[in-house]
């Protein structure tokens, strides 16, 4: 029979992706309680490279964060950006004058599309506890045809995705079907909304001594599996440690089982777009010639400029989880 393995590797910064998907990455951040202004004490920051803070020091990074950690404004075009927060809190603001606040479980789902400017701020909330933050975002292509669709943000809140729980194990389905389980709608024009793309995200939380078989996918579909926290996992008689990923082959049958320790997994999956990838910085396009004219937009328009008071922009302390559209509509969890 066919390896259902075909091919392992370590797990760096970013996650080595396959077509459909462009990049993945993992942030886990332990911050300490806030100051009374979402950030952290600044006598902590002394010693870090602000601005451009990657490298964890005391469990936590600022990234491009000067006073509050997180990315302020920057622009994407011609991809769609799924940020998924399992811990925390991330306040969104972007270039179209919609805002939000989730986390705790919740996804946000935005087709850069033409081009959009967002900020992704990590408010530190409480002040009398560490704020630890844990998400994934993962940047999903987007197909020639529609490159140039409206920016769309949506928010899938947690409650209102499938958690599925088998005897061993739960299962986020946060796009895709699982079992008959179907995630919320994706945006409108992603390459998930097509059922033939098969595309999957689940988050898998495998028990200790626990099994789940995984069900087939179709032929030609990109299956990866990230192995992100706990001990070491076995599929069939092969042994995975903790930091690595696993390219699976989709038509066969997949069973996962865990050691002594709980396990926690991502798994991505989709059929390819198939087309060529050209991709500079925060832009990915099909040709150069494309990429040039992407740069030479944001020059002249910034994609409709920054309607914010700040680069980094945070919402209100006392602002629970919600959702402002760009045509005015709140929702609030």
């Amino acid at each position: 029979m066919e390896e259902i393995i075909l091919n392992t590797f370590p797990l760096g910064f970013p996650w080595q992706t396959q077509d459909p998907f462009l990049f993945c990455v993992y942030h886990l951040d332990h911050y300490p309680k806030g100051n009374g202004e979402m950030g952290p004490d600044p006598i902590l920051l002394e010693g870090r490279n602000i601005g451009n803070d990657f490298t964890i020091k005391d469990g936590w990074r600022m990234y491009h964060g000067s006073t509050i950690p997180g990315f302020p404004y920057h622009p994407h075009r011609g991809f769609e950006t799924i940020t998924i927060v399992n811990k925390g809190f991330c306040d969104h603001s972007d270039s179209l004058g919609a805002a939000g606040r989730f986390g705790q479980g919740d996804v946000q789902w935005m087709t850069a599309g033409r081009g959009v400017q967002h900020s992704e701020m990590f408010p530190l909330l409480n002040d009398a506890k560490e704020n630890t933050l844990e998400l994934f975002q993962i940047w999903l292509n987007l197909p020639k045809e529609k490159k140039f669709v409206e920016p769309h943000f949506r928010m899938l809140w947690h409650e209102d995705i499938p958690l599925v729980k088998e005897e061993h194990a739960t299962i986020k389905v946060i796009a895709g079907n699982y079992q008959g389980n179907q995630a919320p709608d994706p945006a409108p024009n992603s390459w998930a909304s097509n059922a033939g793309g098969e595309v999957a995200i689940w988050n898998i939380h495998l028990n200790p001594n626990g099994e789940l078989q995984l069900p087939k996918a179709s032929f030609g579909v990109n299956r990866t599996l990230y192995f992100y926290e706990g001990d070491s996992i076995f599929i069939g008689d092969r042994e995975i440690r903790q930091n690595y990923g696993i390219q699976l082959h989709p038509e066969r049958n997949g069973i996962l089982k865990s050691s002594s320790k709980a396990a926690k997994l991502l798994l991505l999956q989709g059929k390819p777009i198939s087309e060529p990838v050209a991709q500079q910085g925060p832009f990915v396009m099909n040709t150069q010639e494309e990429l040039r004219q992407a740069f030479e937009e944001y020059r002249l328009t910034q994609f409709g400029g920054w309607p914010w008071p700040y680069p980094d922009h945070v919402h209100d302390k006392e602002s629970g989880r919600f959702a402002k559209y760009p045509d005015g509509t709140l929702e609030e969890r």
